[in-house]
């Protein structure tokens, strides 16, 4: 069966940021079932999801609770649209996130994943500065080598030329600063005597260009798909502190590293911040549906009131935004994190990650090791082979996916200790073995 399918996959599937004859060339694995931190593939072969499948399913596969939560919504409504009308799931989904996220955060647009709810965002500041009569202020400013998802919007605030080049007349792109890249400190800092210095390029963009900018977008703490980028809380902290003498909204792209991930509910958590606007999704609904969500302050909220017959209304949408399905699973979700205290059960793991990824740093193919909560990530040098790496620990078992130079771990955050010490011998071992690149 495992062939047939692989042949059937070739003439039909177009994979996402897979080049073509990759496919085509290698036996790769078809996953029919999942519980816990294990995949199954078609053969019965248990694979270890070392990246939470792309970062979204924080509780594991399989988790009861959210199984029942879809199964028991599916029962009684299957969508209902939100324009005009409501329905309970999205209600009671909008207040548990208000509850959840830092504070002054109090009105939730729904969305259907990641993209689209950065171009929410986006469009949300755009309009906010309009409806103030500051229609001239459109421009964002961002972080070199960020990325937000691949609508052109998205695109125009992380733009990628490896990703996106060829889209760069499609787009307009935002003021780029300095990416705060601790691993390669262009001031030749370590993280004991770091002095910010990256954070002057945020600093000069935000004070020549504030009076053409809506707002400045950025993932804090973790620039994840730039190669799991790593960066001081205090950055974020100056930020916005900046954003706030120059009246510009900041806006945290919390899509792969909210819910627990950071060690935090949330990365602004960690630096004591709140934005205006935050962007969610991934772990919202534990991975198991597509939902995304922007949160917005009360006073961008407010500006979109009709004032003296002028209509402010915000004309966008998705069919599918706050579809009851996906509320019932990301209220099980939230749920869960909540009752189980995610943030404090994982501490003993933060612990373990940390301690296992410091051990590859006295190896001559480590150029460095970086950790945040249940995030762990290294840079390979030389001829390590980070592609090498990922592909020698899928063949003994542990799924990850190279960045660049980088390996890393993104476990779910229900995986054991156990689980966490295989997955860490694995990586070891697949480091030790990888291939070297032709």
């Amino acid at each position: 069966m495992t062939e047939s399918l692989r042949k059937l996959d070739i003439r039909h599937l177009w994979h996402p940021y897979t080049e073509i004859s990759s496919m085509e060339k290698r036996a790769f694995p078809i996953i029919e079932r999942a519980e816990g931190v294990y995949l199954y593939d078609t053969d019965g072969r248990p694979i270890l999801d070392g990246i939470s499948s792309w970062w979204a399913c924080a509780l594991g596969h399989g988790h009861p609770r959210v199984v029942e939560a879809i199964r028991e919504q599916a029962s009684r409504l299957q969508h209902s649209i939100l324009g005009g009308m409501s329905h309970p799931g999205a209600i009671r989904l909008a207040e548990d996130i208000c509850e959840l996220t830092p504070p002054g955060l109090n009105h939730v647009f729904f969305a259907s994943d990641g993209a689209s709810a950065v171009e929410a965002a986006l469009k949300i500041a755009i309009q906010y500065r309009a409806n103030l009569g500051q229609d001239g202020r459109s421009s964002f400013i961002s972080l070199a080598d960020g990325y937000h998802g691949d609508t052109l919007g998205a695109v125009g605030v992380g733009f990628l030329p490896h990703f996106h080049s060829a889209f760069a007349g499609a787009v307009r792109q935002s003021y780029r600063a300095e990416s705060p890249y601790c691993l390669r400190c262009p001031a030749g800092r370590s993280p004991g005597d770091c002095k910010l210095e990256c954070f002057q390029s945020m600093e000069g963009l935000i004070r020549k260009h504030h009076q053409s900018v809506a707002a400045v977008i950025v993932e804090p703490l973790c620039q994840a798909a730039a190669g799991v980028r790593i960066y001081p809380a205090d950055y974020l902290r100056r930020l916005r502190a900046l954003c706030d003498e120059y009246g510009l909204l900041l806006i945290a792209d919390e899509i792969a590293v909210g819910f627990g991930r950071t060690g935090a509910m949330f990365a602004c958590d960690k630096a004591g911040i709140s934005p205006d606007i935050m962007c969610l999704g991934k772990a919202l609904t534990a991975g198991y549906l597509p939902m995304s969500a922007t949160v917005v302050s009360d006073e961008v909220y407010d500006s979109f009131r009709s004032d003296g017959g002028r209509d402010r209304a915000f004309y966008h949408g998705h069919t599918f935004c706050g579809n009851p399905i996906a509320a019932a699973a990301a209220r099980a979700a939230l749920a869960e994190y909540r009752e189980r205290n995610i943030v404090q059960r994982i501490q003993p793991l933060v612990e373990k990650l940390r301690a296992g990824m410091s051990s590859f740093e006295e190896l001559d193919c480590v150029r460095g090791v970086r950790t945040l909560g249940m995030i762990g990530m290294m840079e390979l040098q030389g001829k390590a082979s980070a592609p090498g790496v990922a592909s020698r620990a899928l063949e003994l078992g542990l799924f990850i996916r190279p960045l660049g130079a980088a390996v890393y771990l993104w476990p779910p955050l229900v995986t054991t200790k156990q689980e966490l010490e295989r997955m860490l011998s694995i990586l070891s071992q697949a480091v030790a073995e990888a291939p070297l690149p032709r």
